[in-house]
């Protein structure tokens, strides 16, 4: 099967009959639009990485469980839950009141645009310092893997290529690396939040 030549709902179909190629090259067909979209509401690209993953997770659990049924509408869908996220997002972390859009009243619109002060700034390079550190404990092909992801912004294709696996594999590590950092951080006892 040529892959880029068919449509989404095919690459659906073909994942929900485990072809686990076809999830690859969907994640990698709409993830500039996708992201692009979370790093132009949160306006942090770690946070957008962790937004964007998260969202890719949630479409495997659904497609897993048998639970979609968005026919020919996958991008709309996947959007609608990377915006729901997004919305969580900025409820837990209290930076916007709890409000839902209407047709005249847009969500995002209430997002704090404006400059962080000098103590936001001084907490995010710390977080972003203990990160680094934190990260060098991870397998190799891992650490791989989320740096040229994380720092690099590379796409999971780019990162396939690179490190002569398939974006499958690349997924994979990528997937491996983020649990085996939260282990890592609770085991250090280092949280990442900027409260």
């Amino acid at each position: 099967m040529d892959y880029n030549a068919v449509s989404d709902a095919a690459l659906v179909s073909a994942y929900l009959k485990n072809d686990e190629q076809a999830l690859p090259v969907l994640i990698s067909r709409h993830e500039q639009r996708i992201f692009s979209f979370v790093i132009s509401k949160v306006h942090d690209h770690s946070l957008a990485e962790d937004i964007f993953q998260e969202t890719f997770f949630k479409v495997i659990k659904t497609l897993k469980r048998g639970s979609y049924n968005e026919e020919g509408k996958f991008l709309p869908w996947v959007m609608r839950i990377a915006h729901n996220l997004v919305i969580d997002h900025f409820r837990k972390n209290k930076r916007m009141p709890m409000v839902s859009p209407t047709q005249d009243f847009n969500i995002f619109d209430l997002i704090n645009n404006g400059e962080d002060s000098i103590e936001s700034k001084l907490i995010e390079d710390q977080i972003e310092r203990d990160l680094h550190v934190l990260i060098k404990q991870l397998p190799k092909e891992q650490y791989e893997v989320l740096k040229m992801r994380q720092f690099a912004g590379m796409s999971f294709k780019d990162i396939a290529e690179q490190t002569n696996v398939s974006i499958n594999t690349a997924l994979g590590r990528m997937r491996y690396a983020i649990i085996n950092l939260r282990k890592i951080m609770v085991a250090n006892n280092v949280s990442l939040s900027r409260d």
